[in-house]
């Protein structure tokens, strides 16, 4: 199994506080990767330093190969697609406006758009169940329809790996399913590489291949939805007692329900 990107040894930090530290961790390609834990472990730190955001004080990451501080942006840009916690759009864009912004690394300064430029756009809108709204202001729809959007003009861009930063919150059970779903048919029909970031645990057992559990800015575990998803690594990062039975549609691990831990934390 092939490595997308490569986390060597990274520290991170806001204004002398380190968020991350010493952190390592593979996340394979072609696959669909989860990164979960507790709020401000560093899970949003994490995807803004792999997506060059924020920058590592020490350590390096590597993407299909090559270190990204040897990358410049535009070259970044056609690898990896970035959709970060929130996105907010110029007013005024309609859904076709936005989703050609994707296309921008491959542009000339000041020039059209290609013809080639145009199938990447016109795929895009398509694949993600936009072509109806295509002339719509993204201001008139829903966050469900906006979230689409958005990810159309990430999947415009053409990389093979897309990073999303909490794709489904504030949005409804309905929105944040098709959201999921759509990620799902990419990964499985486009083979491309999907990261992110979720905070609803069954969701993400359910739609992932492999998953990345954090807690206080360290690597608690990693592995598939049956090796993360334990009682010992719930109760180690929540400090909770959860119930256990097998997801109908993936087969993965999803708990039914779950009450807060006595216990002292432990790995299992």
């Amino acid at each position: 199994m092939s490595d997308a990107l490569e986390v060597q040894n990274i520290q991170v930090g806001y204004q002398n506080r380190s968020v991350i530290e010493d952190f390592s961790v593979t996340i394979p390609k072609n696959k669909i990767t989860t990164i979960i834990g507790p709020n401000g472990c560093g899970k949003s730190t994490l995807i803004k330093t792999v997506s060059r955001i924020l920058k590592a004080e020490s350590g390096a990451i590597f993407l299909d190969g090559k270190a990204i501080n040897t990358l410049d942006t535009r070259e970044i840009a056609k690898k990896m697609a970035i959709l970060p916690q929130t996105a907010e759009s110029p007013g005024g864009l309609s859904v076709f406006e936005l989703v050609s912004y994707g296309r921008f690394p491959y542009r000339k300064a000041m020039g059209s758009l290609s013809k080639e430029d145009y199938e990447h756009i016109h795929w895009a809108i398509d694949v993600t169940g936009l072509n109806e709204f295509k002339d719509r202001q993204i201001s008139d729809m829903s966050g469900g329809q906006r979230q689409r959007a958005w990810i159309a003009m990430s999947l415009a861009q053409g990389t093979d790996t897309l990073v999303l930063d909490e794709p489904t919150t504030y949005l409804d059970l309905a929105h944040q399913l098709e959201i999921l779903l759509l990620l799902k048919r990419l990964n499985e029909e486009e083979n491309r590489t999907i990261v992110m970031v979720l905070h609803d645990l069954n969701l993400a057992s359910r739609f992932s291949d492999y998953m990345i559990a954090m807690k206080d800015g360290d690597l608690i575990t990693k592995g598939t939805p049956e090796e993360v998803m334990t009682k010992g690594h719930l109760r180690t990062l929540f400090n909770i007692e959860a119930e256990f039975q097998s997801c109908p549609y993936s087969g993965h691990p999803v708990f039914t329900s779950y009450h807060i831990s006595k216990q002292e934390d432990s790995h299992g």
